[in-house]
């Protein structure tokens, strides 16, 4: 059953950017995303309220709040919005390489790198270049740039967020508080799309984006989530983190074969020293 669990996860945690890429082809991205997050979130506290589960107290409060900002206001919506502008899959193997930030940010405080970090870094910068070889004429076009920036952009917030789970870690149920930063979020998407008048009516949302936006809150959201969590529970970590390397591969070879995004020689050769890169690098962390 774990085994089965993180097959599930490294499928369809990769499905999920060919779904937003769906979704937000007939939408504004940050309205989908705050309507996901909002859904994803009533899931969450739903069943959490149910089991009576402590409200979080005080400080934990100001946690919760850096956080949804941090993990869903920046990282799930630029990200999301990112995907309008590229590829599916490309956007999958940017959202891979939140390790480097990790190691970047790590060197900039100080603290001393393993030998494997530094050369995992190098050789996934490496992977990175030879995966844009094949898109050197779409970095002219200025939506591509700008998808560029906020997909590299969610990286960065995610990583800091990331941080910030380890530095802060909360005393009270992780997976309450995973509901609470969704809700926040989505509350703050909502402000910030009706503001810059930006949404659109939900009665003009069509079919397509609306059967996306289930798919990333049942399949995205609530059941991957689940399947996570039980394979961290009952599998080392080296054997869970293998989703990460999995999930890139699953937006890449889909989006080529769904919406016929390129998959060349060159984005295949460079996606696979880009995630050996990324194993040294998260092997390294590890063993730190």
């Amino acid at each position: 059953m774990p085994m089965l669990a993180l097959l599930w996860v490294s499928f369809f945690w990769g499905t999920t950017w060919l779904a937003s890429k769906e979704g937000v082809k007939h939408m504004p991205a940050l309205q989908l995303a705050a309507i996901r997050q909002f859904l994803g979130a009533s899931v969450y506290l739903l069943y959490f309220l149910y089991k009576k589960t402590p409200w979080p107290k005080g400080r934990q409060w100001k946690t919760i709040a850096i956080l949804s900002i941090l993990n869903f206001v920046l990282s799930n919506g630029l990200s999301t919005w990112g995907v309008k502008y590229i590829s599916s899959g490309l956007g999958a193997i940017i959202g891979a390489v939140f390790p480097l930030w990790i190691v970047i940010i790590s060197l900039f405080r100080g603290e001393k790198l393993s030998r494997w970090s530094i050369v995992g870094m190098v050789i996934s910068f490496g992977g990175v270049c030879l995966v844009f070889y094949d898109y050197l004429a779409d970095f002219l076009k200025p939506d591509f740039q700008f998808g560029i920036f906020l997909s590299v952009l969610a990286t960065l917030t995610w990583a800091f967020g990331s941080l910030y789970t380890k530095k802060k870690a909360a005393s009270f149920n992780p997976y309450f508080s995973l509901g609470l930063q969704m809700l926040i979020s989505s509350l703050l998407l909502f402000a910030y799309t009706g503001a810059t008048g930006t949404s659109i009516p939900l009665t003009e949302i069509p079919a397509a984006s609306w059967w996306s936006i289930a798919y990333l809150v049942v399949i995205g959201s609530v059941l991957t989530f689940i399947a996570f969590i039980y394979a961290l529970q009952h599998l080392p970590a080296e054997v869970s983190s293998v989703y990460a390397y999995v999930n890139p591969i699953v937006a890449v070879v889909l989006g080529a074969l769904i919406f016929g995004e390129p998959l060349t020689m060159m984005i295949g050769i460079g996606g696979a020293v880009t995630i050996f890169g990324l194993y040294l690098v998260n092997r390294s962390m590890r063993k730190k």
